[in-house]
């Protein structure tokens, strides 16, 4: 220690210290095959003596997939091409000198020689022609672990999965710190272990990725079809929680979403289902949900003038935000307009809100809202031909054949954990204004309370053939994350859902992707959209129901969706198991009184 250091007080010696002596660990003990840190950390080092002479894509995955943590350290030596020629010109001269004398004196030539000889004319031939460049390569792996006693198990499984591979791993006896270092991000290579490896064989080690998709929490999706392993995930752990789902009729779909919906009820998830085919109903029923059918004998109404209030608590205007709604949904409604219409539209719409009170000002906007009536009069009392002609396209939905489907004050409230809406008993023409009007009323009303929630669009193809319906939907997509919402879009018309800049925006704003089985038509566009290569698509062309490619974020992996008997009673839809349930259930039915009296007679 310096003079000026003993003279400096304790607080100042606390300064001078260096970055080392901070990260530096407290005491470091090395042993024949061991390296231990702070009496607490144990670590060993390999070196790889690849004894491989093919190597396919991915063929490290074992390796980078094992199921404890690893430090692997990669390094690659470009080698000038013309002292590798040299050697190589050297190296089969000596091993046809050897395979001429061998057949001169009658011998069986070494076929071990004669491998080695092909090997090197291949490799001569496409180094000369610039096909392939050379390089030296090591491969170094530290294990690390918390015990003596962890760290002998997982060696010999480390040891045992490189040997499956052709791989020799070989202790840096008496050189564990060289070989710890090694593997530190320091990019500096202690041991220099090579070996030889020409670019195709090089680029094989590559990309560096993981088909493991395990979180410690979340929800079981399924099996990983890569390893076996389980794929756990969260899907409000990413940056957005939405999800779109592709797969043709009868591949799963709703199956595997169903099945997602009942694993995340059991974490406290409100859900939300728009269901065009009444197939939610006996998952609601069985978790106590509400099943509300949106038809023409129904006794379920929403007013789509319904504010939501949250004015006075945000700074954005629920009316405009409203009006701008109302309009993309009348667009629907009405066909195309002109720009002439399209201005009357948006004078009526503030004019059926002004005839109720209700305006721009925060205060008034607790007031009823108008209905579909007070839009109708509101054109008739402009008395210009066009706004006729406008209301006479709203008259079916005010005093004709579409009269009750959203001309009566809002009747429902969604307070149960689960709730889904169905629309199966409307007519095709209907159901994507009937799916346009729920989701608005959902994106209203549930933005008064924050809360986890999951929002699930069936047959979302609906929306996506009006660009106004679907600029709505991608308008949810964009926003959900705000309001710690989830939106699962799904959908087996790809062509009608990746045809339009809104469809393809919405997959780019969602977190997760699943594919699925798919047409020979569409796979073709869904392998551009979603950059699959050729084993993908041919995944997807191949695969069973049930089974397909899961994206989380920057990972990806085949996963089969599982469920227990239980879960699978609940949630499928198959005719011929549904069929089978009902007449097991019938069978099982008790006889009624009169049914005894007639057994009786008979």
């Amino acid at each position: 220690m310096s003079d000026k250091t003993k003279n400096l007080p304790q607080k100042d010696l606390s300064r001078a210290k260096t970055v080392r002596d901070i990260i530096a660990p407290k005491s470091i003990s090395l042993d024949f095959n061991t390296l231990e840190l702070n009496g607490q950390s144990y670590f060993r080092s390999y070196f790889n003596n690849i004894n491989r002479r093919f190597v396919s894509s991915n063929w490290l995955g074992p390796i980078i997939s094992f199921d404890h943590s690893l430090r692997i350290s990669m390094f690659i030596y470009p080698v000038e091409i013309k002292s590798t020629l040299d050697d190589l010109r050297r190296k089969i001269a000596e091993m046809e000198a050897e395979i001429s004398t061998d057949m001169q004196r009658g011998h069986v030539v070494d076929p071990v020689t004669q491998v080695k000889l092909e090997d090197a004319m291949v490799l001569q031939d496409s180094l000369v022609k610039g096909i392939e460049r050379f390089f030296q390569f090591s491969l170094y792996i530290t294990i690390p672990s918390d015990s003596a006693s962890e760290l002998e198990t997982v060696s010999k499984q480390v040891c045992s999965s490189l040997s499956a591979l052709l791989v020799q791993p070989i202790s840096t006896l008496l050189e564990q710190s060289a070989g710890f270092k090694t593997t530190l991000p320091t990019c500096i290579d202690h041991l220099m272990v090579t070996r030889n490896m020409d670019t195709t064989s090089l680029a094989t080690t590559f990309p560096f990725t993981s088909s493991e998709l395990t979180s410690n929490e979340g929800i079981l999706y399924g099996i990983n079809q890569h390893n076996g392993s389980l794929v756990i995930f969260d899907r409000f752990t990413l940056e957005n929680a939405n999800t779109v789902v592709f797969a043709k009729a009868g591949a799963g779909k709703s199956y595997t979403i169903k099945l997602e919906l009942l694993r995340s009820l059991m974490f406290g998830t409100e859900v939300i289902v728009i269901d065009p085919e009444n197939e939610y109903k006996t998952l609601c029923d069985a978790v106590g949900g509400e099943y509300i059918n949106f038809s023409f004998n129904s006794q379920n109404r929403i007013n789509p003038f319904d504010l939501s209030l949250l004015t006075q608590y945000s700074e954005e205007n629920e009316l405009n935000l409203k009006i701008q709604s109302l309009f993309s949904m009348f667009k629907v409604i009405m066909g195309n307009l002109t720009p002439t219409e399209e201005a009357l539209l948006d004078r009526a719409i503030n004019l059926a809100y002004k005839m109720k009170g209700i305006t721009y000002d925060p205060a008034t906007q607790k007031r009823t809202p108008p209905l579909m009536e007070d839009l109708y009069k509101a054109f008739v009392g402009m008395e210009e031909p066009l706004a006729i002609s406008l209301a006479d396209r709203l008259e079916r939905f005010v005093k004709g054949s579409f009269t009750g489907i959203i001309d009566q004050p809002s009747n429902i409230q969604i307070k149960n954990q689960f709730t889904v809406f169905s629309v199966r008993d409307l007519e095709d023409s209907l159901k994507p204004i009937a799916i346009f009007l729920i989701l608005d009323y959902i994106w209203t009303k549930m933005r008064r309370d924050l809360k986890r929630r999951i929002l699930v669009v069936d047959e979302a193809w609906y929306l996506m053939r009006y660009p106004d319906s679907a600029n709505f939907l991608f308008g949810i997509a964009k926003r959900a994350r705000k309001y710690f919402l989830g939106l699962t879009t799904i959908t087996q018309d790809v062509e009608d859902f990746l045809n339009t800049d809104f469809g393809k925006a919405i997959v780019t704003n969602s977190s997760i992707q699943i594919l699925m089985k798919q047409s020979p038509a569409a796979v073709e566009r869904i392998a551009q959209v979603f950059y699959l290569s050729e084993g993908e698509k041919h995944l997807l062309l191949g695969a069973n129901v049930g089974e397909g490619l899961f994206f989380a974020g920057n990972n990806h992996v085949a996963v089969r969706f599982v469920a227990s008997p239980d879960e699978h009673k609940l949630i499928t839809t198959k005719p011929s198991e549904i069929l089978a349930r009902t007449q097991a259930q019938t069978s099982q039915k008790p006889l009624l009184i009169t049914d005894v009296e007639k057994t009786t007679k008979n």
